[in-house]
């Protein structure tokens, strides 16, 4: 389905939805839906549990919509996203779900968010980065999810600090500090597959000292 409203910025869309124009809300849905999917299964390993999540969001979104005041609709939405994956996760750890329940849900290599690809790549390059995309993804689930949040915002989805800031309530000094964290405890789990780090381009690099506290 393709955006209904594709000259529309983000602010008149959500103008005109706040009036009650529900395909200006269907053309954010459009916008944001893949990229707050790949941020929920980053987050819970869990095809149908993101989906989920992902629904609830625009849902809860779309009726407190008239709380909007800021300018970021993404980092406002991420952060509905984010929270209701919290909740999944501390409900996992009452025990609410059983190991059966997890492996019914969980995604095949099909469904996992993947690392961007050359389409004159080989099969063998193809299969490389779908081995790159699990082994990230094996090391982010070992992360507090704190710590994983960051580094699927900043390092996987390209969010900027001060967008990080704003969809997790944090300081900058915080995400920087966490962000920092985090990246060295991905590096430590990765050395296991160092072969597949070449086409990792930039994740999970090693950044300048002064973009951390």
């Amino acid at each position: 389905m393709s955006d209904p409203n594709p000259d529309l910025d983000d602010l008149s869309l959500i103008a005109h939805a706040q009036r009650g124009d529900v395909q200006a809300f269907n053309s954010l849905v459009l916008r944001y839906q893949t990229g707050m999917y790949n941020l929920a299964y980053r987050l819970l390993s869990d095809a149908a549990a993101a989906a989920d999540v992902t629904q609830e969001a625009f849902i809860s979104a779309f009726k407190n919509l008239h709380q909007f005041r800021g300018s970021n609709f993404r980092a406002w939405l991420a952060r509905i996203v984010t929270n209701a994956c919290y909740d999944e996760l501390r409900r996992r750890r009452r025990g609410a779900l059983s190991l059966d329940d997890l492996a019914d849900g969980r995604a095949d290599a099909a469904d996992q968010p993947a690392l961007v690809s050359d389409p004159e790549d080989s099969p063998e390059q193809v299969a490389q980065r779908h081995a790159l995309s699990a082994a990230i993804q094996d090391c982010l689930n070992q992360l507090p999810p704190t710590f994983r949040t960051v580094a699927i915002m900043c390092d996987v989805q390209e969010y900027a600090y001060d967008e990080i800031a704003i969809a997790l309530n944090l300081s900058l000094g915080t995400v920087k500090s966490r962000l920092s964290r985090a990246r060295h405890k991905l590096r430590d789990c990765l050395r296991a597959v160092r072969e597949l780090l070449p086409n990792a381009n930039r994740l999970f690099e090693q950044k300048d000292e002064a973009e951390t506290p």
